[in-house]
This record gives structure tokens, sequence and C-alpha cells, in this order.
């Protein structure tokens, strides 16, 4: 139904807007920063769930309806926004409870972590301006109409970026939780690696808030 062409060309330029890091990548690595691995790998996890949700959203034609409202766009954008930094100061607030042997949490505690970390995930991915764009502007174009079955060939094509996304997110996620790992072998120096993980969160949610389209 999708020829390998457009598929490739799509994927081509999937990998173009993937490689620079936006609210998604970042928000990643906040969590990684401020909770550890686990946490920024369930994050990524969720995050791709919501930006699958834009896919099916433009598929069924409500992502081209948010991409013409600007009111409705700057609603998605803001509340975002609201979020990230919502989720910032949460983890600036509490970086001094951070403690090395917190690293090795218990099962149960960490199952609902990972929920929370997973649901997160979704919201900042379904809010992202960056993946509303891209997915009602740009994902259109590579579907070929005369093929029929257009709904269908935009859940499929899809997948592309979000598999992608997975990886890459996956891999930032990993690589800020590493160095946590390392500053977790001081109290002090967790702390303050939690602390950036919350300024981090912070200062995206505010770029994301001014920045994007404002006409």
């Amino acid at each position: 139904m999708v020829s390998a062409d457009r598929l490739l060309a799509f994927a081509a330029m999937s990998v173009l807007v993937i490689v620079i890091p936006g609210p998604s990548v970042l928000f990643v690595i906040g969590r990684a920063l401020a909770h550890g691995r686990r946490s920024a790998v369930a994050t990524a996890l969720g995050n791709v769930f919501g930006s699958y949700l834009l896919v099916v959203a433009v598929a069924v034609g409500i992502g081209s309806l948010v991409e013409r409202s600007v009111t409705i766009y700057l609603a998605v954008k803001l509340a975002g926004a609201a979020y990230l930094v919502y989720l910032g100061v949460q983890a600036f607030r509490h970086r001094k409870e951070l403690r090395a042997a917190a690293i090795r949490a218990q099962p149960t505690e960490a199952s609902r972590g990972d929920l929370r970390a997973v649901l997160d995930g979704v919201l900042v991915g379904v809010t992202n301006p960056k993946g509303v764009v891209f997915f009602a502007a740009v994902l259109p174009q590579f579907v070929d109409h005369s093929a029929g079955r257009v709904p269908l060939q935009m859940l499929l094509l899809g997948l592309v970026p979000i598999s992608i996304g997975l990886v890459t997110d996956t891999l930032w996620g990993l690589t800020a939780s590493a160095a946590r790992t390392w500053f977790a072998r001081s109290d002090r120096r967790l702390s303050l690696i939690g602390g950036a993980g919350g300024c981090t969160m912070i200062g995206l949610g505010v770029t994301v808030a001014v920045t994007g389209r404002a006409e």
C-alpha cells in the first residue's frame, strides 16, 4: 500500500527532524538526570505512545484542525509547556531528597514510578508542538492518494518516526542516566544533578511556551 520510495523518503525526512533535539528529547534527558535510567526509558516509551496519538489524530483529520486553528494550537502548546514547568519545579523542590541508596528502589515503588513516567511521557508527546507540526504538515505529503486507504497509509507511515524516536530517545536517556549514576556516588552531587534535571525541564517548558507559530 505504501511504496518503498515514499517510505524511504519519509524515513529520511523523519531522521532529519528527530536528530535535532526537541521537547521530547530534552524531557527524557531531564527525567534521566532527575530520576534515573528506569524513569528515562519509561518516559521515552510513553513519549512514543503520545506521539503516535498525534499520528492517529492526523489520520482521522483532527491534526489538520489543530494546525489551522491558532487558538487550539496555542492551547495545546501552552498546556504542554505548563506541565513541563510543573514537573521541573517538582524535581527541583525535591532534589535534596535524592539519595544514592534510593536508586535501588523497591519493585512496587518502581512499578508505580514507571506508570507515572509513562503517563508523563504520553502527555508530553501528545502536546509536543514539534510533533503536532511535523505530523500535521509533513506526514500527509507522503501519502499516495491514488492508492486509497489514506488513513491507513498515515498510520503505517507514522510508525517510521515513532520507531526512530523510540531508539534515539532511549539512547539519550541511557546516556544521561549514565552520568547521573556517576554523580550518585555522592548524595550532594546527586542532589545537584537532580536540580539540574528540574531546571532543564523548567527551561524546556518556557522555551516551548515562547517559541513556535505565533500568527
